[in-house]
């Protein structure tokens, strides 16, 4: 079943969140990260952004893109939703006449995932072919093992999906963005859900991984100042690629919560399968999903009924049905729109930024796009916000995804999160429900 009528159901826990924390946690030590310098910060410990500064010395040639987004790899099933978003940017700021009076240029790659060296093979070639602008990666451990080879070369990586709250301290120079809300957000969204549910007693499985780790250690966090004692939340980091999670299922069925939030990736099928065996899956416990599993891709194959009532949180606003048909007409196939809203915003904002820099430098781009998201006269598209660009305005862009109005971390200051639930044919119900995080950065 395709998601093709989007419904807002409900808007709830629209809520302030100060977002002091820059680092998440996860497996810091994981393969591929760069040591030096360029570390995040702590979980918690507060930080002063880098910002981007001009070159003073602009340049006209015309803007390259690349994408670094999942074509293989545990978060394949993004793939064709991001670059779907991608193509209908490039088409609607190419139709508006391009960057400068040239259109853009796609260089299309895949970022696979962090067990394989796909990312670092597609960032040298977009390098090489002069790419000012590269958007993705989908995974945050991904982007770790990238961005400081993007970001030192002085070129802007923009992320429609990294999550982990690492990003937002990171010393990138001002050249990392992101259009997906941090994790610290999700795990008050995906904290709000449980415990809306009536959930008093807590089980987090989760990957260890930044984006695993992190919100797991999030999650809790929220879960503690929600009123669930400490001694009621079990939290536990298992190895994505592990043999078998049956030891971690063990102590979850031995901790008998009545709820389990599962964070993780394409492997959630193994472990879900695993906890429906043991009597502890959808059908006897209130089971928790998010954006890295909460995708139709993790039904297929599925006994018929096994993630029946399996809820999840992913960022996501009220797309509009205009926003999906021009999705579909790029590609028919799609069975998930998620990230598709924010891959496009992401192309738009990187265009307009590039118009009000009057350049494509890399550096030069990174250094408008926090102000094209809030503080000047709002605008839609990428044709109505250059029409004010071209006469000396300056432009508030409100994008597929709603008010984005970045922070100086180069990121959302809030965040709107679908809920999403699996039906007794383990595809993902049409009816979405919506919580709506705030924060200030």
């Amino acid at each position: 079943m395709t998601r093709s009528t989007w419904r807002f159901a409900a808007l709830a826990g629209v809520t302030s969140l100060v977002l002091a924390g820059c680092g998440g946690g996860g497996d810091t030590d994981g393969g591929g990260e760069a040591a030096g310098s360029d570390a995040p910060a702590a979980a918690g410990q507060e930080c002063t952004p880098p910002q981007a500064q001009p070159t003073g010395n602009p340049s006209t040639d015309p803007l390259k893109i690349g994408t670094l987004l999942p074509e293989t790899g545990s978060l394949a099933f993004l793939g064709p939703p991001e670059f779907a978003g991608v193509e209908v940017a490039l088409q609607e700021v190419n139709a508006a006449g391009g960057v400068l009076g040239s259109p853009i240029e796609h260089l299309r790659g895949d970022s696979g995932d962090d067990t394989t060296d796909i990312a670092n093979q597609t960032v040298d070639r977009h390098l090489a072919s002069g790419t000012q602008v590269i958007v993705g990666a989908a995974a945050s451990g991904v982007s770790k093992l990238v961005i400081d080879k993007i970001t030192g070369a002085g070129v802007v990586q923009f992320s429609p999906a990294n999550t982990s709250d690492e990003f937002t301290c990171w010393e990138d120079a001002g050249l990392y963005f992101r259009t997906a809300p941090p994790d610290i957000l999700q795990a008050q969204a995906l904290a709000q859900l449980i415990t809306s549910d009536g959930g008093q007693r807590v089980s987090i499985l989760a990957r260890n991984d930044p984006y695993g780790a992190g919100l797991a250690d999030n999650a809790e966090q929220n879960l503690v100042s929600a009123g669930i004692p400490q001694d009621q939340i079990q939290k536990i980091i298992y190895d994505p690629n592990a043999a078998s999670f049956n030891p971690e299922i063990d102590q979850v069925a031995q901790f008998d919560p009545d709820s389990i939030a599962v964070i993780g990736f394409d492997e959630s099928k193994r472990i879900i399968t695993r906890m429906s065996e043991v009597q502890i899956g959808p059908a006897q416990k209130g089971v928790y999903g998010t954006d890295g599993n909460m995708g139709n891709a993790l039904g297929e194959g599925l006994p018929a009924g096994l993630l029946e009532g399996m809820k999840g949180t992913t960022p996501l606003t009220d797309l509009s049905g205009d926003f999906e048909e021009r999705l579909r007409a790029q590609d028919a196939s799609l069975t998930d729109v998620n990230y598709a809203g924010e891959s496009y915003d992401a192309v738009i904002i990187s265009a307009l930024a590039a118009e009000a820099a009057k350049s494509t430098n890399g550096a030069d781009i990174a250094s408008e796009i926090n102000g094209i998201t809030k503080d000047g006269e709002k605008c839609s598209t990428f044709a109505d916000c250059k029409a004010i660009l071209d006469q000396g305005g300056d432009v508030d862009y409100d994008g597929v995804t709603g008010t984005l109005d970045f922070t100086d971390a180069g990121e959302p200051g809030s965040g709107s999160y679908g809920v999403l639930t699996f039906t007794p044919e383990n595809t993902l119900s049409d009816d979405i429900t919506f919580i709506r995080v705030g924060a200030q950065g």
